[in-house]
């Protein structure tokens, strides 16, 4: 089980000297050499699948997942969300090395199985995808490559997929339908089809989310409200071949207005400040102050400042002058 915790690195690290007493010297080096090898073997994305009861669809999805990222470093996260048949035996039998089962001791839906995965995740970059089949993985490199490009844009937190040519009952795609135009109508989010479970995102990104039962739908929003960009590609969509769907058009209604009247009152509420800067102790208040982009952490001197470091004079012989 994983913990809604953030464990950081090396603490899982057993710190014991021959005595029984903690060895310092011995604690910090261990500690070094942890952070070390976690960094040379974090894989570039962690591919989260939440599972219920899919144990006709779990190995041969896991094996296409595997073929279509050969050439990333990657993992594979599913979180069995206590299932009841044999989805977690059909896991351990697909012989997928680096995978990671995550079981959950009762039942708590997509989103918390979602989160959970999310929280086990090794990798800086998420790709996400539904346990049933329906989603097909050799759509998710075109999503990643998208998220990282080289000319990265640091507000962009997530690539969605959107469904073309969907192969579900006409009574699910015209529900789905409604409900897309009601959610954008009200949340003005621009996604067409926040129902598609492959997702491309940043792990920080997300998890600087509110977490809620069925959030998993509304992600879009909720990455838009925190200030960030969200671009959506076109997907491909398969019929689903094992098991059966574990929602119902009712079911999802049932709910849907009541989380929309949530993410509305959390858009109510929400205030963005702009730009967030941080006064420098290094330079005078006068000549600015270094700049921290809320979203990446990263810290940067005002315009001029660059300048004057890059001509080879500091800012402070320049106020002399």
């Amino acid at each position: 089980m994983v913990a809604d915790v953030l464990v950081p690195l090396g603490a899982m690290v057993a710190r014991s000297s021959i005595n029984g007493a903690p060895d310092v010297n011995n604690s910090t080096k261990n500690d070094k050499m942890t952070v070390n090898n976690e960094e040379q073997t974090r894989p570039t994305v962690s591919v989260v699948i939440p599972m219920y009861n899919e144990e006709g669809a779990a190995a041969s999805l896991l094996k296409e997942v595997a073929d279509n990222l050969k050439d990333w470093a990657f993992e594979v996260v599913v979180v069995d969300d206590c299932s009841t048949d044999e989805t977690v035996k059909s896991l351990l039998d697909c012989g997928i090395d680096n995978l990671r089962i995550i079981q959950h001791s009762r039942n708590a839906g997509q989103s918390r199985a979602l989160r959970s995965g999310v929280l086990a995740a090794r990798a800086p970059f998420v790709a996400t995808l539904d346990g049933d089949g329906q989603n097909h993985p050799r759509d998710i490199p075109t999503l990643l490559k998208r998220l990282i490009s080289e000319n990265e844009d640091p507000l962009l937190a997530m690539v969605a997929g959107e469904r073309v040519h969907r192969q579900d009952t006409a009574s699910k795609k015209i529900a789905s339908r409604i409900a897309n135009k009601v959610r954008a109508r009200l949340l003005n989010d621009g996604s067409a089809d926040t129902g598609c479970g492959l997702k491309a995102f940043k792990r920080e990104a997300y998890l600087r989310l509110p977490y809620f039962d069925h959030s998993h739908r509304y992600l879009p929003a909720l990455m838009t409200r925190e200030g960030y960009r969200i671009e959506y590609l076109p997907v491909s969509h398969r019929a689903r071949v094992h098991g059966v769907s574990k929602y119902t058009n009712f079911s999802r209604l049932a709910v849907a207005f009541r989380d929309i009247l949530g993410v509305m009152w959390l858009n109510a509420r929400s205030k963005f400040p702009g730009e967030i800067s941080e006064v420098s102790k290094i330079y005078a208040i006068d000549e600015g102050c270094a700049n921290v982009d809320q979203r990446t952490g990263e810290h940067t001197a005002p315009r001029d400042m660059r300048e004057d470091e890059t001509a080879g004079n500091s800012p402070k012989s320049n106020a002399r002058d």
